[in-house]
């Protein structure tokens, strides 16, 4: 794998690119503030082109970003060469939650195993705060994960989306997460999402037994122009994996769990019994 082609400057690529448009430039007044051709920036943006320190630098200058920002993203630009992409969460939003919605904007497929918890693309408002506030968030970071989270959705219903797919074991729509009420919502609208022709939702029924999504959650990415990446998020920590003998094994998960769930059209049904089972009080 080529230095730009994995996720590290890849990553540096998508941050670079949504503080830009935090910026409120386009790429023509990038170009004659910093004298690097649109194209070149471009390419640079897609992680098409390698990104150095010196530039990261200039850029960031331009965007008027300083501070911890402007230290962590430079470091990451000293660091472009190396494989996998691992940090370790502060005190505000995650620090890998820019480069995964960008990764996540230009996918073309996007497949999370979720064991645990209802996929983050398809939790309602009500789930995310249920969840963070059980996990002792503090009521502010709450607020800006909801947000955050919410608005990193839209990536499903804009009108070039990538094909998604979920597995969802069992035992995650089992867990009383909040009311009743909040859960059959919740159902109700993975349901609603299933019926979008990119989405497809597959439950995996205990009746499977044991399967091999069991050894964790991941979320598997493919593009169109770059190698796939795996995201892993830990407690406190999350990492991306981009090199060919690290994401191997995700795609072998991915076929497996291909057979042991349920189809597209029987999920949709599973979902809609608990909506009826979570809203009999």
């Amino acid at each position: 794998m080529t230095k730009y082609g994995n996720a590290r400057n890849r990553g540096l690529a998508a941050e670079l690119k949504n503080l830009r448009k935090d910026a409120g430039l386009t790429l023509r007044q990038v170009e004659r503030k910093v004298g690097i051709s649109i194209a070149s920036l471009s390419r640079m943006e897609s992680g098409l082109r390698p990104i150095t320190a010196v530039t990261a630098s200039a850029l960031l200058a331009t965007y008027e970003v300083i501070g911890p920002v402007r230290a962590r993203i430079l470091v990451l630009a000293k660091e472009v060469n190396l494989s996998g992409w691992h940090e370790t969460d502060g005190e505000g939003l995650p620090l890998h939650l820019g480069a995964l919605t960008g990764f996540e904007a230009e996918a073309t497929l996007i497949v999370h195993a979720a064991m645990l918890r209802i996929p983050g693309l398809l939790q309602t408002a009500d789930y995310i705060r249920t969840t963070l506030t059980a996990l002792g968030f503090p009521a502010q970071k709450r607020a800006e994960v909801v947000a955050a989270r919410l608005e990193r959705q839209k990536v499903l219903l804009g009108p070039n989306p990538p094909r998604y797919l979920t597995f969802i074991d069992e035992a995650v729509l089992r867990r009383p997460t909040g009311s009743r009420a909040l859960m059959a919502a919740q159902c109700q609208h993975m349901a609603d999402m299933a019926e979008l022709p990119h989405v497809e939702i597959r439950v995996i029924p205990f009746e499977c037994g044991t399967h091999a999504g069991l050894d964790g959650s991941y979320t598997w990415m493919e593009f169109a122009k770059n190698p796939p990446i795996v995201y892993l998020e830990l407690t406190q920590s999350s990492m991306f994996r981009d090199a060919e003998h690290e994401i191997r094994p995700y795609r072998e998960t991915t076929d497996k769990l291909m057979a042991a769930a349920l189809c597209s059209a029987e999920s949709v049904k599973f979902l809609r019994r608990f909506v009826s089972t979570f809203g009999k009080e």
